[in-house]
Formats: C-alpha cells, structure tokens, sequence
C-alpha cells in the first residue's frame, strides 16, 4: 500500500511530460502534512516528471497550508496564481453549487453507488460545471467516509451528540446536526485539533485518515464510524494553464487522470480500513499512528435517524443555493438527477 502513490505517479506523468510544453514548474497545493497520501503522491509526481524531462519541467507541492487555506488556494487557483491544486470539494460548493450533490450528508448508499454516480455523466457534469468560473476539474478522489470523534463524553448512538457543540464546514451538514439536537460549530480544519483540546467543541467530523495525521485522537476519545459524508478531493488545474496546452496536450492528461480512477478509489478504501484501525490501536495499522478510541458501533437506531436526513435537510439546502446562482437548477437537478440517485 505504501508504493500506490508511486504507482499512481507513474501512470500520470508520461502524459503530464507531454502536456506540459512551456511550464518549467507546477506548483501544486495541499493542506496535509508531509506523510500524508496525496502530499507524497503529487511529490512523486514531481520527481518522476523531473527525470523524464531531464529536469526542464517538474512539481514543486506547497504542503502544510503553506499557500493558505483550500479556500485560498482555490482563489489563487482561479486566477492562474497556481496552475495546479487538490483540494476537499466541499470549499467548492459554493464557487460551484452542482459539487453539493455528492458532498450531501448520506446521499449514497454505499461505495458502489457513489461511483456509479460519479464515474458517469453526472460526475462529468458536475466537474464541468467549474469550468465557468476559471477550474478545470481533472479527476475526483475519495479519502473515505467521515467519521465523529468525541471527547470524553462517551456516545452510544448518534442521538447521543444532543446538546454538544459539533464541528462542521458547511452548511448541509450544520443542519442536519441541528436536526439531530446538537450545536453546529463552524471551524477550520486546521483549528479543530486545539477546538477539541480547549473545549471549544465537545467533537468533530472527518475522515478518519485525516483525524489520525492531524493528531485529533490525542484529544477525543470515542470515534463513531457512520459515514455522514463521503469526503471527495478534487484534482484541479486552472482555466489559464489548461488553455495553454494544445487539444491533444488536453486530452492526453486527462486520459492519463482518467486512468488513475479505479487504483485511486482501492487505494482511498484501504486507507480508510487502516485509519480505523490506527485510531482504535488495531491491527493492521500501517499508515498511521496508533491510538485508543473507543469505536462505537452504529445501531439500526443511527440508521433510521439518518434515513429522512437527504430529504429533510440535504436537498432544501441545496436546491436554495443553486437556485440563486441558476433560475430553476433545483427543478432540473429533480429532473434528471434524483432519479438516478433514487430520491424524490
């Protein structure tokens, strides 16, 4: 497992050597520490590209929110500051409304029906939704599901986070926790180890690779793996670099990304598996540290909570941002959408 992002690197840069006709440098972003998957993937990516190019072009990663955070780079992304970025989708949402639909809190049923979804026109329509303002988007990658994490107050059902203050990044998700009887709490991503430490927060959410390389086991104590949101990185190029490339430059790197997909979402899976494990001080642990959470197991009681969740809270939420940035979008979206999803 620790070699995929090196295999993943050598199936991109053939394509990404030939793309690259005038740049000397990409500069990519990422807001994860040096250890982290996508960090070590797109440094790969730079080394390899170096090599086959006798070092003309290459990747330069500017990792640790050095360039800020994925807010900001994705504005500097949208103005050709940065040719090349990996973002979380969910800061998109509302550059791009149509990236709310798969960042909706229990959408998909499951992993499969997810990339059915997004390995077919919907997911391509969604990408190309971006393009309009200034993004190429080059591939979807998912780091797993998003898990709860709580401190001391131990939890056995989700009913359980009624009256505590949660940690949330977006506003699907503040209402569903609302929804449930707690507090959302709006706090970055890289504020939310010292929230949880302070008691600004009583718990958080997010992946649980992510929760393991940002420390958060060291100040929770219980972890609950429900799945609010399936938690979608995006692989994105900016308009300016992209319309720098000739057509078949154009098509040649995304065929190359394109190709990525089926090892990208294994990789994403095995990740999540081994976090879990590593936060729970289990075995296998290979990509992270260990730690002793409390893994809490989800009842059918947690099932049913969610159930009505897409209906109750996701769509009006959605359908209320999209509508303002395009007359009618909410109606289209149930059109065409919802059937595939299965929703009304």
């Amino acid at each position: 497992m620790k070699n995929t992002p090196r295999t993943l690197a050598a199936l991109a840069l053939a394509a990404l050597a030939a793309a690259a006709a005038q740049a000397t440098e990409f500069r990519s972003t990422d807001i994860h520490p040096d250890d982290y998957p996508t960090v070590l993937a797109v440094k790969q990516m730079g080394q390899t590209l170096s090599k086959l190019t006798n070092g003309k072009h290459s990747i330069k990663v500017f990792n640790n929110g050095a360039l800020g955070a994925e807010k900001d780079t994705i504005e500097q992304t949208k103005i050709g500051a940065i040719p090349m970025t990996r973002v979380n989708i969910a800061p998109m949402n509302n550059i791009c409304p149509a990236t709310v639909v798969p960042t909706m809190p229990f959408l998909f049923r499951s992993k499969e029906h997810m990339r059915a979804v997004l390995d077919g026109p919907i997911g391509e329509e969604i990408l190309k939704s971006c393009e309009a303002q200034g993004f190429i988007g080059l591939a979807y990658y998912d780091s797993g599901a998003r898990s709860m994490y709580t401190v001391k107050k131990p939890i056995k059902t989700l009913a359980d986070i009624k009256g505590m203050k949660v940690r949330v990044y977006d506003q699907n998700l503040a209402k569903f926790i609302e929804m449930v009887g707690g507090t959302p709490v709006p706090v970055s991503f890289a504020d939310t180890h010292q929230s949880l430490s302070l008691g600004v927060v009583d718990c958080a959410i997010t992946g649980p690779s992510s929760a393991n390389s940002a420390g958060w086991p060291e100040v929770t104590t219980h972890q609950l793996a429900i799945g609010f949101q399936m938690a979608l990185n995006g692989y994105g190029m900016t308009m300016k670099s992209w319309n720098a490339l000739k057509p078949d430059q154009q098509a040649k790197l995304k065929a190359a990304f394109d190709g990525l997909t089926e090892e990208v979402w294994k990789y994403s899976e095995e990740l999540f598996r081994d976090a879990l494990n590593c936060n729970a001080g289990k075995d296998p642990c290979t990509t992270g540290k260990k730690f002793k959470l409390v893994d809490v197991p989800v009842t059918p009681a947690d099932l049913e909570l969610v159930r009505g969740a897409v209906s109750k809270v996701s769509l009006p939420v959605w359908a209320e941002v999209c509508d303002k940035s395009n007359a009618g979008c909410s109606k289209g979206w149930q059109a065409t959408v919802a059937p595939v999803l299965g929703l009304k």
